[in-house]
């Protein structure tokens, strides 16, 4: 799933491409992905891209006085054509969601893989009207998110595991699975520590936190949406990569899962050498 880094840079890259240039039409091809109908997609045609930002995990493509706003979930992504190809998905066929055509043969593919479909697809007149970034905690690198406002996070969470707290959008915006297992390995944390805490631990998930983000963001800058999967893999230190060796240590790095998803730890670096039951809530061996 792609999280704040990628989308920040998605959002540079497709800013860069589609800035200034008009809409041809918006073609949906899984209709289930379009969750508005007022106003409808169509109305989109002949309108500049005014700029295209994020907010959390949210792309934002402004077009004329109208939104169009993607969440890409678990499995989606955007791919960019310099040409439309000849042949358009057939409805409901395929992972092509949608195709946003521009006005002079070029084209942005919005894909999502799998069966688990859930890509999201919004056209608004005001992003506050998408209930998923209405309900959107504080952005991470905000100018505005700093170490008190963190420790006051952490505080009202109260003994709600810390990994959890980090991916609640609610909470924090823009951080899921992966870097939240990123951040803590950084912190020498473990995924289950209750997230209220003293202020010097806090402190040092704070630096953590910033230092891992503001890490990713910079080694994905400049790159295309094609290149992001790839930087983002070949730049995570423990997650997706249990039974590898830790990169600090040395120890393995063990797994916990869960129905729908797992996270990666390192022992040595955040459970003081002790593994975690493998199972759901899972609470340190003794």
């Amino acid at each position: 799933m792609p999280e704040l880094p990628e989308i920040h840079a998605l959002a540079a890259d497709l800013d860069a491409r589609l800035r200034g240039r008009t809409v041809e039409r918006l073609d949906i091809f899984a209709v289930a992905a379009l969750k508005t109908f007022d106003p409808p997609a169509s109305t989109l045609a002949g309108g500049a891209v005014q700029s295209v930002t994020r907010h959390g995990k949210f792309l934002d493509l402004a077009i004329g006085d109208l939104h169009l706003v993607l969440h890409l979930a678990r499995a989606g992504w955007v791919h960019w054509r310099e040409e439309v190809p000849a042949r358009s998905g057939r409805l409901g066929k395929g992972p092509l969601a949608a195709r946003l055509v521009l006005a002079g043969g070029s084209a942005l593919d919005i894909t999502e893989a799998g069966t688990r479909k859930s890509l999201a697809i919004h056209v608004v007149a005001d992003v506050a009207n998408v209930p998923g970034i209405a309900g959107l905690g504080p952005d991470p690198l905000g100018t505005d998110f700093t170490r008190d406002v963190f420790l006051g996070i952490l505080a009202a969470a109260g003994r709600a595991h810390i990994k959890g707290v980090l991916r609640q959008q609610s909470i924090i915006a823009g951080i899921g699975n992966a870097y939240s297992d990123e951040i803590l390995h950084a912190a020498k944390m473990s995924p289950f520590h209750p997230a209220a805490m003293g202020a010097e631990e806090g402190g040092r998930l704070f630096a953590a936190l910033q230092g891992t983000l503001r890490d990713a963001v910079e080694r994905t800058r400049g790159l295309a949406a094609a290149d992001l999967k790839g930087e983002k893999k070949a730049g995570l230190r423990v997650h997706g990569r249990s039974g590898e060796p830790c990169p600090v240590c040395g120890d393995t790095v063990r797994q916990v899962a869960f129905a729908d998803s797992s996270l990666q730890y390192c022992p040595t670096c955040q459970t003081q050498g002790k593994p975690l039951a493998d199972r759901r809530l899972s609470r340190l061996l003794k």
